[in-house]
């Protein structure tokens, strides 16, 4: 029933209904005020009816003159909390969301740099570095002994484009503590932090990382790039502009100019995770119900895991809402949540010339430990096509898992690109 409503109101937003925002809040307070333990359907139904209330105020005609006010008044602004590190790594183990992408990227990881004494991870992440201590923990414990030097390459994205969980520690002391750790691995870590933005497709780290291939014996440094759920935030063909340029039919989307880029760098292997949805769609209609039937699942999920009136809880529910905001509230370049489906991306990744890898076992089984914790609850996992892994809840596909190396077969110019 709260999807069709939505729908409703959504079509009424689009047509411009004047009475819209009294309607809207009408239904918002007659669903917020039902009983303390509504379930988790009701309460995503209230994040999207706020975010219909902005959409609709910034379709209105004197939005320019009353819009912050109004905003501020109607929509309740859902700001992500900033975490300390303790409580990141706490909110990250809630459920399996982050963490199986974590396991079986790690697990690739390790069989690919098998041998190598410098290993260069460009980690293109969400949750600032908290994959790596358990990263270098496996590389440490290679039956050839730890790397000499891992190199490690992050992203620092302004505030206004840093999805949640968000911290309030700086990345140096972030490195700082990576460093400390490599360092009671026997591992010298170089934390190589660059201020980028998926919204020029991470040019000033693509091009750090290019310059410093230049500068190295390729056949000395394993490079790995580990992309997880961050790259959706690189605009695609259905932002409206792109650097002032209105989308056409010969428009080159800034994700298909990154993964080209990626390509160029000849990595030996490329993890790519991300939430198995598509949220790029230029119908509006469209866009609410696939995102409704897929952010019931992380409600539902916490509600599983953690106490009513927890929280954590409040927290994890609250950068759901922000991603709802950003979904349903915004267009163009201030709409940053464009997932796009797995065949998708298995789509542009083989048309760049990347081949897709199976996981090997070491990487399932990760994954099949991981969620012996969390089946009591409704998650579980799939090999998909016998190659990619899928995190699954309740049957519903959530986040998938892949795996690529260059394919050497594919007649790609670089030149073009350099």
């Amino acid at each position: 029933m709260e999807e069709q409503l939505l729908v409703e109101l959504g079509n009424a937003v689009e047509y411009g209904d004047a009475n819209l925002v009294q309607k809207i809040r009408w239904v918002e307070n007659k669903i917020a005020s039902m009983d303390s333990n509504y379930h988790s359907n009701q309460r995503l139904a209230v994040a999207f009816l706020r975010a219909l209330t902005i959409r609709a105020f910034r379709k209105s005609t004197d939005y320019d003159t009353t819009s912050e006010m109004t905003r501020t008044m109607i929509s309740q602004l859902v700001d992500a909390h900033r975490l300390s590190l303790v409580q990141l790594a706490s909110f990250v183990e809630v459920t399996p969301w982050h963490w199986f992408g974590y396991s079986t990227a790690n697990a690739t990881i390790v069989d690919a740099v098998a041998g190598f004494s410098v290993v260069h991870i460009v980690d293109l992440t969400t949750t600032h570095c908290m994959q790596i201590p358990t990263l270098i923990d496996a590389l440490a414990n290679r039956p050839e002994g730890p790397p000499l030097i891992i190199r490690l390459t992050v992203p620092i994205l302004t505030t206004s484009k840093c999805p949640p969980p968000r911290v309030f520690v700086s990345y140096d002391e972030i490195g700082l503590r990576l460093v400390n750790f490599a360092m009671t691995h026997n591992i010298y870590l170089d934390f190589i932090p660059i201020v980028s933005d998926p919204s020029d497709a991470f040019d000033s780290l693509i091009q750090h990382v290019r310059f410093h291939k230049m500068q190295i014996s390729e056949a000395s440094e394993a490079l790995v790039v580990n992309c997880q759920m961050l790259l959706h935030m690189i605009p695609d063909e259905s932002a409206s502009t792109v650097a002032g340029a209105i989308q056409s039919s010969s428009f080159i989307s800034l994700r298909t100019v990154f993964l080209n880029s990626l390509r160029s760098l000849n990595p030996l292997v490329v993890t790519l995770v991300d939430e198995d949805v598509d949220f790029v769609s230029g119908d509006f209609t469209r866009r609410l119900r696939s995102s409704f039937n897929y952010l019931w699942i992380p409600f539902d999920a916490v509600k599983m895991s953690l106490p009513e009136g927890s929280e954590m809880k409040q927290w994890y529910e609250n950068d759901v809402c922000w991603k709802v905001e950003n979904v349903i509230a915004n267009e163009g370049m201030q709409r940053v949540e464009r997932q796009e489906s797995k065949a998708r991306w298995v789509e542009r990744m083989t048309r760049v010339g990347f081949r897709r890898m199976p996981f090997g076992e070491n990487a399932a089984t990760k994954a099949q430990n991981l969620l012996d914790v969390h089946a009591f609850t409704g998650w579980g996992w799939k090999n998909e096509q016998g190659q990619d892994l899928v995190l699954t809840w309740k049957g519903h596909n959530v986040v998938f898992a892949t795996t690529w190396i260059p394919d050497l077969q594919y007649n790609y110019d670089l030149s073009s690109l350099i």
